[in-house]
């Protein structure tokens, strides 16, 4: 246990203890892989947007995104219905913080890291962005972009025979020009989204895009390691980067519906009521995830089970779905508020719990209350580029630091618990185990794909009906590409 981290644990929460109220409201510091503070500044949403909290209503969209993936209940009651560990993971096998300290689940991370890739934001056309082409504005403006794409348009860029120009196509285009669609059907989609925004209200805003389709096919798909060179339905080489691979299975996965597990709140206030004595949430739409489920729910999935699930990192406008890599969790003593280096050191009866806060909110069956600081990594966004090979070494990777207490019953069973920052996972979801994002047009496949060899006649017609019917490229092209991708 480094003394440093001993230090600043038992610093935050001497902090707290001295101004409860105030430490609700502060958001917990974010570290990239480096080391460095992530800049709070850096979001998708403006100064202005901010302080209205637009945010809200751009999450609440978000979840139900994810909640039509399937028809799952949308009510919250705290560690009832929606909000019960055991609906989310794949196995719950360990119940209790005794039983995790037995088999070792104190820390854990993933042997395979889902991939980052980009949100593939509305505003630069979705998949049709160019992302590549140093022609190509990349404004805040969806207009700009779209008639950029306008002037120079695929076709046009096909007829004029440069190879380094046709390299450069956005990835709708080059899947367009793979299933020999002339219509470019999925590139028109790609820029209807946004003329969508556009013509309603003059803008698209920047936070629009396939968070919610990237952050499980992250996990849910190997990830592409190499370009690959396909033959396309006109006898031309096209060449699929990592990226644009990425982009494909990222759009699969945020069009097509699939079955999702998911826990947590839906909070549409803007500004929740607190309680003035502790600065804690009251509404339970607001209070989000119990954090008795969230540490049950974590430790299972990722420590248990070696599966990710998806976060969303913090109640504010940061950022969301967020593909889980790894935690750690340490102990502290919430009567004394200082690090404990075990779990017997931590645990506090209730009866002896003299400076509990929360007192008002705990559960009638609640024993003793232990202290969690849990580190959460978690996947982020990294810009698409040409490179030629991808790894995890090339992931976006954060880190933050919950802090919590768990309330356990008279047998040491988790029952519930409360957070010490309103700034927490809001909701979580995944795809069940070997869920497969499947579109209207993938029931038409036949044959066989080989290497080298031309896309399948009966491919190219699925591909384009999946383009039209699901606005998503056709299941089985995409897990090909990153079979071919991956050697």
């Amino acid at each position: 246990m480094s003394a440093s981290i001993e230090q600043a644990i038992t610093e935050q929460l001497q902090a707290f203890a001295r101004d409860r109220v105030g430490q609700m409201q502060v958001r917990p510091p974010k570290y990239d892989a480096s080391g460095a503070q992530v800049i709070e500044g850096a979001s998708l949403f403006g100064r202005d947007q901010i302080e209205a909290k637009r945010y809200v209503e751009a999450r609440d969209i978000l979840r139900q995104d994810i909640l039509d993936m399937e028809a799952a209940s949308p009510d919250r009651a705290p560690f009832r219905e929606n909000d019960r560990a055991e609906t989310l993971v794949d196995d719950l096998l360990h119940m209790s913080l005794a039983a995790m300290d037995s088999a070792g689940m104190t820390s854990a991370r993933l042997p395979v890291s889902p991939w980052s890739d980009d949100y593939w934001a509305i505003y630069l056309g979705v998949l049709g962005c160019r992302y590549a082409d140093p022609g190509f504005p990349a404004s805040s403006d969806w207009k700009a972009n779209y008639d950029y794409v306008a002037a120079h348009p695929p076709g046009a860029v096909l007829a004029s025979g440069d190879a380094d120009a046709i390299d450069r196509l956005s990835p709708a285009e080059k899947y367009d020009v793979l299933v020999g669609d002339a219509s470019f059907t999925l590139t028109r989609q790609m820029w209807s989204e946004g003329r969508t925004y556009y013509d309603r209200y003059g803008e698209v805003e920047s936070w629009m895009g396939i968070c919610h389709g990237w952050a499980p096919a992250a996990y849910m798909l190997p990830r592409p390691t190499a370009p690959v060179a396909v033959a396309a339905a006109d006898g031309r080489t096209l060449r699929f980067y990592p990226s644009d691979i990425k982009a494909l299975a990222s759009l699969l996965w945020a069009n097509v519906r699939t079955g999702t597990r998911f826990i947590g709140g839906r909070c549409n206030d803007q500004d929740p009521a607190t309680d003035p004595q502790t600065g804690r949430v009251t509404s339970n739409d607001c209070f989000d995830t119990n954090p008795g489920s969230w540490h049950l729910a974590v430790v299972n999935q990722i420590g248990a089970s070696q599966r990710s699930l998806v976060l969303d990192a913090t109640f504010d406008y940061q950022v969301w779905n967020q593909p889980m890599l790894a935690y750690e969790y340490r102990y502290f003593n919430p009567q004394e508020m200082r690090y404990a280096s075990s779990l017997e050191a931590a645990q506090v009866a209730m009866a002896d719990f003299t400076s509990d806060g929360f007192s008002a909110y705990r559960s009638g069956a609640a024993a003793s209350v232990v202290g969690i600081a849990m580190d959460v990594s978690y996947i982020v966004e990294t810009r698409p580029s040409h490179a030629d090979t991808d790894s995890s070494a090339s992931d976006g990777v954060n880190r933050v630091r919950y802090f919590y207490d768990i309330e356990q019953d008279a047998l040491g069973g988790i029952i519930g618990g409360e957070w010490y920052s309103n700034a927490h996972p809001d909701f979580l979801w995944t795809p069940p185990e070997g869920e497969r994002a499947v579109t209207a047009g993938d029931t038409q496949v036949a044959g066989i794909w080989r290497p080298g060899a031309p896309l399948p006649a009966a491919w190219q017609q699925a591909g384009r009906r999946a383009a039209a019917v699901n606005k998503a490229p056709l299941a089985a092209i995409v897990e090909q590409l990153i079979a071919f991708a991956s050697g």
